[in-house]
């Protein structure tokens, strides 16, 4: 399937702008003072208890299988067969796909970093978020956001999960590719698995001279460098400060530092995209930002067709993150983080995240390792719609499964019908006023990417999903 609709920048740019914002990322320890968070999960009701796991997926299995590793399965485990299936897929790794071209575009950005990019998907609940200062009750916890093999093990939802285990066996600055999970929606943008790319680099405050550059360098400028136009008014400010345990000085350094390479960055990843603005300088622009886990931070937009799209997050890392692996005050670094999928669809003009997935030779032998090129739509299959509607148990309103949430809900219809289901959307919900029982009415798009599927197929497949909305999320159906 192919959709000859161009991409919309306008949503590629709001799923980019979600990425830069959240970073994917991780919350600092709870010594430094928080806000609130950006990620929520959607709980119907005003029962939230993130502490109550909802009533666990029927198995086969005892146990979930992460290549030659095992967990053992409990309350807790909600990963899917098709999720694991996932696993050894290393989207990132194989040349000449869209992925793996713009990872090696970031390494040899930054050639003289290690680079890992075949680490273990499988982590500890205490190296994705104990280590990195999650607070209990942080919604990136529950199972309605994270995969859960069991109570102590997850798939990882973030490349940051391996940052301070690699910054303990003595990684001073480094790159890390990696495929990551996350229960999710349905859409063209959205998938359970992604693609993230982070950056950290440590520095040795004796090694920065004299109380660092001590001019604040980079701060308040517009320049033409060559091709990129640069404006930066977003030095440091109350809003946005430096770390009281950090030197102004200091600060600013890491501060240019970490601009001058994330620009060089830019000019490397845009280099020859194709764009209805050819021969133009790309415009890059720094806005103050908010992240848990580094203080000053900011985020990198580009230019790009006439809009400005969100590209990464970064910042000055939050010193107890340094604490934390063992390493001493005299260390201090910086850090950054992109999503590969939301890039590459801006700049290969991929419109459905799907395709990523496909191998369908029509695909794959467009694009060449090294080039960036504009995608060619090669067919389109027509869509088929259902709705499926039903009513919340009364425990799933308020009570022990009050931690419901749409992703549930998407990840009976993936297991069911894979990546034929193109869209799920809420088109109506509402309260009878008698009962008090609320109602909630999904249209389901089924689309294939390579080929027709028909009519009877689609409702054999719809009544599959019927079964297992009622069989594993104890609606009653409408």
């Amino acid at each position: 399937m192919l959709l000859h609709r161009s991409i919309s920048l306008v949503a590629v740019s709001r799923s980019l702008g979600e990425t830069a914002r959240v970073w994917r990322g991780l919350p600092a320890p709870s010594t430094i003072p928080s806000r609130s968070f950006s990620r929520s999960t959607r709980w119907l009701g005003k029962c939230t208890h993130l502490s109550i796991p909802s009533p666990p997926s029927t198995h086969p299995t005892s146990s979930a299988k992460v290549g030659d590793r095992s967990y053992p399965r409990d309350q807790w485990t909600n990963v899917t067969p098709t999720i694991l299936d996932r696993t050894t897929a290393q989207l990132h790794r194989q040349p000449g796909h869209p992925l793996h071209i713009l990872a090696q575009r970031v390494r040899a950005t930054f050639s003289d970093f290690a680079f890992h990019d075949y680490l273990n998907p499988d982590v500890t609940v205490e190296a994705n978020f104990d280590q990195l200062g999650f607070p209990p009750d942080h919604p990136g916890r529950s199972r309605g956001d994270t995969y859960y093999l069991n109570e102590q093990n997850v798939l990882r939802t973030h490349t940051s999960a391996h940052q301070t285990d690699l910054m303990r066996v003595g990684e001073r600055k480094f790159l890390v590719a990696a495929d990551v999970y996350r229960r999710d929606e349905i859409d063209s943008s959205h998938y359970p698995v992604f693609h993230q790319i982070e950056g950290l680099k440590l520095f040795d405050v004796s090694s920065l001279g004299p109380e660092g550059l001590g001019d604040g360098a980079g701060v308040g400028r517009t320049a033409d460098t060559g091709p990129v136009h640069v404006v930066d008014d977003s030095g440091p400010t109350s809003a946005n400060p430096v770390q009281e345990v950090h030197s102004r000085n200091n600060s600013l350094y890491l501060t240019e530092d970490l601009k001058k390479e994330l620009e060089r960055l830019v000019l490397e990843l845009f280099r020859g995209a194709p764009s209805k603005e050819s021969g133009a300088p790309l415009k890059i622009r720094w806005v103050e930002a908010y992240f848990p886990f580094t203080s000053p931070s900011w985020e990198l937009e580009v230019e790009w067709e006439g809009q400005w799209l969100e590209l990464l997050g970064c910042g000055v890392i939050q010193q107890p993150l340094i604490r934390a692996a063992g390493l001493g005050e005299n260390r201090i670094g910086w850090a950054f983080g992109l999503g590969l999928e939301r890039l590459a669809m801006v700049l290969f003009g991929i419109p459905d995240i799907r395709l990523f997935w496909s191998k369908d030779p029509r695909f794959l032998s467009q694009f060449t390792e090294g080039e960036i090129t504009r995608f060619k739509p090669f067919s389109r299959h027509p869509p088929c719609t259902k709705d499926v509607s039903f009513w919340l148990s009364p425990e799933q309103e308020c009570g022990v499964a009050a931690n419901w949430s749409d992703n549930d809900l998407m990840e009976v219809i993936r297991e069911v019908a894979g990546d034929m289901v193109e869209d799920v959307k809420m088109v109506d919900s509402f309260i009878h006023p008698k009962t008090h029982r609320k109602s909630m009415c999904y249209r389901i798009t089924y689309r294939s990417m390579d080929r027709n599927v028909t009519n009877e197929e689609i409702n054999t497949t719809q009544e599959e999903v019927r079964r297992r909305l009622v069989s594993q999320l104890r609606v009653e159906l409408r």
